[in-house]
């Protein structure tokens, strides 16, 4: 079953999945009234299937998830039991999020927020900006260093960046970033960085990875870039963090609650760019969404290891 609009698989999609599983029946809605009449003979489930009734589809053995983050299974013990594989749409994000995270960069190296009121104000000023600057020679911090990660790494490194990373293993090398480092070293290069791009998923290990302490440990000059989930910063921390100057500004693209209430200091704030939890998104995502789903289609006819499986236990 495919949890798409019918407009959203193509011919040659149809065919293919026909192909590899000519005995099955293929249904492509998103109307919970048809998810409900077949639900009972389910096998497969690609796009975005609703998650309350996983439940209910007694024969469901694997569900292709059409976006990134698996932490929803942490907050539902029944799925970590389960023995539904879940994959994900991991890695089909990286173009398009690593240039939202260079868009804030550049952003704040070439005070683009000023230049923009100066714009609504229509006055002329050409004065010299002293906060603007150049990425090159700069330290970025990359702190999950999965796909995007990497991506984000190898772009910043041919900008003449200095890339350190962390990853939960630090083992794994990448050829982009110079050291790797693990969870438990973050204070210790938090203090080398001027940028720190936060990508890492969101898991029992990583929520509250970066608070107080941490944002103590960077430099007033340091620049910090979420794009991974909200929980993963202390929202509270980081807005005393930027009132009091403490380090320089932020780049905002996810929150610990969406949508980001009313009230919040951050959206007032000179110090900080908000975009609104968009960054993955690109006008090839369900094209690249479909491709990941077919190969794994194929795998799974064939009874090869699927890509992008969840850890259950992990979250990711």
């Amino acid at each position: 079953m495919l949890c798409l609009d019918e407009d959203q698989v193509s011919p040659a999609d149809r065919r293919q999945i026909a192909r590899l599983f000519p005995d099955f029946q293929l249904v492509i809605s998103r109307q919970l009234e048809t998810i409900s009449q077949v639900i009972a003979n389910v096998e497969i489930v690609g796009g975005r299937f609703p998650r309350e009734q996983m439940l209910d589809a007694p024969r469901l053995k694997w569900m292709q998830q059409w976006s990134a983050g698996a932490d929803w299974i942490l907050k539902r013990p029944e799925m970590r039991q389960s023995e539904v594989v879940v994959t994900t749409a991991s890695g089909i994000h990286t173009i398009q999020i690593t240039e939202h995270i260079f868009s804030f960069m550049f952003a704040f190296a070439r005070s683009l927020p000023a230049a923009r009121l100066i714009q609504l104000e229509g006055t002329w000023n050409r004065a010299n900006n002293p906060s603007v600057f150049e990425l090159f020679e700069k330290t970025l911090l990359v702190v999950g260093v999965g796909a995007i990660g990497s991506r984000t790494a190898e772009v910043g490194k041919s900008l003449g960046m200095r890339v350190i990373g962390v990853r939960r293993n630090p083992q794994r090398s990448d050829p982009s970033v110079e050291q790797m480092f693990g969870p438990d070293q973050l204070d210790q290069v938090l203090p080398e960085a001027d940028f720190v791009v936060v990508v890492t998923p969101l898991t029992n290990e990583t929520k509250g990875i970066i608070g107080s302490k941490e944002l103590d440990a960077m430099k007033k000059s340091a620049f910090i870039i979420n794009v991974g989930r909200g929980a993963v910063i202390d929202e509270g921390a980081l807005t005393l963090a930027l009132q009091k100057g403490q380090i320089a500004g932020a780049g905002l693209d996810t929150f610990e609650v969406e949508p980001l209430p009313d009230s919040s200091p951050l959206w007032k704030m000179d110090n900080v760019i908000i975009t609104c939890h968009y960054a993955g998104l690109s006008p090839r995502y369900h094209e690249r969404a479909m491709a990941l789903f077919l190969d794994n289609l194929g795998r799974y006819a064939a009874g090869k290891p699927l890509q992008n499986v969840v850890k259950a236990n992990l979250g990711y």
